[in-house]
């Protein structure tokens, strides 16, 4: 069986592309880049060309998910993977991998709609180092944990987990959590040593409820912490630390509404599952209604 080995990239549609660009250079330390296309930017991390595309447009959501594979003989297994599956499929033109800076990918969604990329040979720009968009005492923890991960929208947690366990992820519900509306039961999902890539299960309208950056060195969490503390972002989720990864992080809105935590020192992945019913400290609630009105 084949395996993809990390969320590469993301593709994000944002109303506000100004406010992206500070709030992603001036708050969370990306680098923007601009290469004159006009309806796009981009936000690098590390050495990739990027990690991010944003697309300006209405929609304020996820535009797609990439998923990383070895090489192209891991890209054509996956091909046929996907196939004997049942799972509909496309492979992108030349012309669409030279746009998402790979060096081929394909094309489908995942069961609740959320385009998906599997993608092989990103561009990485290693003449052009990261250059962080505000001081950092250390650099977004990525290598071949990939960017972080997101918390996506399911309409079908099974059908969910089945479709990211054929790609090669692996993980299973690890929260009962406390909601308004009953115990949530969310399930999370890795693929490398990062203790998960997706997570899903709770409610949420749009594709994207959250996604999470991990900085090498807490200070830098800090100085997030302070600056969107500074700028009255709202916090959805005071810093705290989680049961299942043991990160420290917190919960503040983006421009588009939907959740960043940025967070530092999360353990990497284990063997065994198990579940957890209320976080080690913190993470209490403060601004409602952004798609994280938990108790843990």
């Amino acid at each position: 069986m084949v395996r993809v080995t990390e969320l590469g990239y993301l593709g994000l549609n944002v109303s506000d592309s100004q406010a992206w660009r500070q709030y992603a250079a001036e708050c969370a330390g990306m680098e923007v880049l601009d290469e004159g296309e006009g309806d796009r930017f981009y936000l690098r991390m590390d050495n990739w060309h990027h990690r991010f595309v944003v697309h300006n447009g209405p929609q304020d959501d996820l535009a797609y998910i990439g998923w990383r594979v070895a090489d192209a003989v891991a890209l054509k297994a996956m091909e046929q993977q996907l196939a004997e599956a049942g799972v509909s499929y496309r492979v992108a033109t030349s012309q669409e991998a030279a746009e998402r800076k790979v060096l081929g990918l394909l094309k489908l969604e995942d069961p609740s709609g959320i385009p998906t990329e599997i993608f092989y040979g990103p561009r990485i720009d290693v003449h052009l180092p990261f250059h962080p968009g505000r001081r950092m005492h250390g650099r977004f923890l990525t290598g071949d944990q990939g960017l972080g991960h997101v918390l996506v929208q399911s309409k079908d947690p099974v059908a969910t987990y089945k479709f990211y366990a054929l790609l090669g992820l692996s993980g299973s519900v690890e929260y009962h959590l406390q909601t308004p509306v009953g115990i949530a039961e969310p399930w999370f999902m890795h693929c490398n040593d990062r203790q998960h890539s997706i997570a899903f299960g709770l409610p949420s309208e749009k594709f994207l409820n959250h996604m999470m950056l991990e900085y090498t060195e807490l200070n830098d969490l800090g100085m997030a912490h302070d600056i969107v503390r500074k700028r009255g972002i709202p916090v959805a989720l005071q810093l705290g630390k989680h049961s299942n990864d043991l990160a420290l992080t917190f919960y503040s809105a983006t421009p588009s509404g939907w959740l960043m935590e940025l967070g530092w020192g999360a353990c990497k992945a284990t063997a065994q599952q198990q579940y957890h019913v209320l976080d080690v400290f913190g993470h209490g609630m403060e601004a409602a209604g952004m798609g994280l009105d938990l108790e843990l």
